[in-house]
């Protein structure tokens, strides 16, 4: 019998982690384009309903825990987002912290709603147009969050979509044609994308050329927000003025 083979071990990369929906397609092919390799991301996911409704958003609460459970016992995170603008809205940010923090030691929780809040202060923003795909219900109780925070959104609009494999398949000339309708209705600081189950990042640099204006989107802001709770510098050719102009 041979010995065993000797081995050292390498220094640890910071690890962020990342809670997905069951029902998301497209949140986790963003952040992995948009956070660096040596950030070390861990996916686990949460069970969630096949439509957005209030009522399934906050089922999502007394799952996190679990789902957070499923990381890796012996990993560290510098810090871990929970993936769902809507769900954060609905359960409240401080809960879906406690939840995160009770299965898994991380130095900091996010989600794209506190994200969302940090990127307009770091911009200076304060006027919103915002696009979502959320029924009524779902998009007012966003809205209102998003108030508390005084960051107003004069104009809004919705593709009224619950069910989520439609909200993913929304193409990027929907979101074109969405956003420039609604930044001829008022004077803005800004434009929101809201849901990480929209496929966002391709037309984000375009938004910005044609409107003058930054254009965020759930899954960027995250990504932002992560990154700059774990200080890890994003990839150089990241989209948005979110990146070029926070460095």
């Amino acid at each position: 019998m041979s010995a065993p083979l000797p081995y050292r071990l390498g220094p640890a990369r910071p690890a962020l982690g990342l809670v997905v929906l069951q029902s998301d397609e497209s949140v986790e092919a963003d952040m992995r384009r948009l956070i660096p390799q040596r950030g070390n991301l861990l996916v686990t996911r949460v069970p969630s309903g096949a439509e957005v409704t209030p009522e399934t958003l906050a089922e999502m609460e007394g799952h996190l825990s679990q789902a957070a459970a499923l990381f890796p016992p012996w990993a560290r995170f510098s810090a871990v987002g929970y993936a769902c603008t809507s769900g954060t809205a609905q359960i409240g940010a401080p809960h879906v912290a406690a939840q995160i923090r009770a299965a898994v030691q991380t130095e900091a929780v996010t989600e794209p709603v506190s994200a969302l809040i940090a990127a307009c202060t770091a911009l200076g923003l304060r006027r919103l147009g915002m696009i979502s795909p959320y029924v009524a219900e779902v998009s007012g109780r966003l809205r209102a969050v998003l108030a508390e925070a005084r960051i107003e959104t004069p104009v809004f609009a919705s593709f009224e979509v619950p069910e989520e494999a439609r909200v993913a398949r929304i193409g990027p000339q929907s979101l074109r044609d969405a956003a420039m309708r609604l930044a001829g209705e008022a004077p803005l600081d800004g434009l929101f994308l809201s849901c990480t189950n929209l496929r966002t990042l391709s037309v984000i640099p375009a938004l910005e050329a044609e409107l003058g204006l930054p254009v965020l989107s759930s899954n960027q802001v995250l990504a932002w927000h992560m990154m700059r709770l774990a200080g890890i510098a994003p990839p150089r050719r990241t989209p948005g003025r979110l990146f070029t102009q926070t460095r």
